[in-house]
């Protein structure tokens, strides 16, 4: 360990009480999406303390915040981000407490190195990744057009794991209207809502033999009648379509549409298609920023690092889309956790949890400085992002 890590891994320790307090008041306080106004207010606390000018109200979003330092009157933009939304139900089972944490530790790391670097720190709060997804809203006002890189870093089980891809997404709402009639007795002079709908389904279902391996289309019905002896005149169908790419999500989605459109023929009903979510793009991770963070965290004495598992969806995807992006996971325990569970939220707080933070967040810090003080590592970087993303 040289001494920049060595100095790094102290910062970390003399704030880890502020750091376990942060993290542990965000899993005791879980809020979803947009109402994570507990959770927003003392990571903004935090920030102020360690001397960031912090702007509220972010991009008119009333739990996002933007916490922004600059050293010098040039240099690179990084961006750390920082989620905090909870699940219903389970709380923190996807472990954005610890996620909150661990950006929050980078920023304070990297704010210190600053001292003698010209650049500017970005640390911003992006709300709702379960559900509406903050930084789509905050992609398409150009907040990540003039960031030169952006970095996260999520909590998973067993070991860290590279950046890799995530699936393009969009949430589909499917209503169709029909004719109540009694069940029973004029069943004839109805017309079959729910028909509609599963006949939707069947379609689907018969769409997908015809469909890429790596493409998902999953869906409930969320309302399909109020009694078995009426026809019902209304049944809705939620459903997510997921493919690797955006262009393939945009030939899927007009086939699903399509089969929703031909039920609605069939059944004689009337159909509105609305999104009822927003839509994610597909994470493209910088494989340059990536491989520069995978040798920081190996600096650290950390050997066992994988490829992530193949997973759903998020909104860090429209983020790679304007600037070189990536997304890797630190352990919280060495065991193996089920996402989105009871026992993934409990281990967030547990002490085994904050090896992985720390390592986490001292890799993203050892990036920024070599960014920040390496301009043919940043060229290389970008150089990846316009062939990839903007050819």
């Amino acid at each position: 360990m040289n001494e920049l890590t060595r100095h790094f891994s102290t910062i970390f320790d003399n704030n880890f009480d502020e750091l376990r307090s942060i993290n542990e008041f965000i899993y005791n306080n879980p809020e979803l999406g947009h109402q994570e106004f507990k959770a927003c207010s003392i990571l903004i606390d935090s920030l102020k303390k360690h001397g960031f000018e912090v702007t509220k109200n972010f991009c008119n979003i009333p739990t996002a915040f933007m916490g922004r330092y600059k050293s010098g009157n040039s240099g690179p933009t990084i961006a750390i981000l920082a989620e905090y939304d909870a699940l219903p139900g389970i709380g923190h089972g996807c472990g954005h407490n610890a996620f909150a944490t661990t950006s929050i530790a980078a920023a304070i790391i990297i704010k210190d190195m600053m001292k003698d670097i010209n650049g500017e720190l970005l640390i911003i709060g992006t709300p709702a990744e379960e559900t509406s997804g903050a930084k789509v809203e905050m992609a398409n006002l150009g907040v990540f057009n003039n960031v030169d890189i952006a970095m996260a870093a999520h909590p998973t089980g067993e070991m860290h794991e590279r950046s890799g891809h995530s699936q393009a997404m969009e949430a589909l709402q499917f209503t169709f209207k029909g004719k109540t009639a009694h069940a029973a007795g004029n069943p004839y002079e109805g017309i079959n809502a729910l028909d509609g709908v599963i006949l939707l389904f069947n379609s689907v279902n018969a769409l997908r033999q015809q469909t890429y391996e790596t493409a998902r289309i999953h869906g409930i019905i969320s309302n399909g009648g109020k009694a078995a002896n009426i026809i019902p005149d209304l049944a809705v169908a939620n459903f997510y379509v997921r493919a690797n790419s955006l262009e393939y999500l945009k030939e899927l989605v007009t086939k699903v549409k399509n089969c929703a459109k031909g039920a609605a023929i069939a059944t004689g009903t009337q159909l509105v298609i609305e999104n009822y979510e927003t839509s994610f793009a597909d994470l493209i991770t910088n494989k340059e920023l990536s491989n520069l963070y995978e040798k920081n965290l190996r600096s650290l004495g950390v050997t066992d690092i994988r490829d992530s598992k193949p997973s759903g969806s998020t909104d860090m995807g429209d983020v790679s889309h304007c600037c070189p992006t990536i997304h890797p996971y630190f352990p919280l325990c060495t065991s193996h956790l089920t996402g989105h569970s009871v026992e993934f939220a409990n281990a967030t707080i547990q002490p085994e949890a904050y090896k992985g933070i720390k390592e986490a967040a001292i890799a993203m810090a050892l990036t920024a400085f070599d960014i920040y003080t390496d301009k043919n590592t940043l060229n290389k970087i970008k150089e990846e992002f316009n062939d990839n993303i903007k050819s």
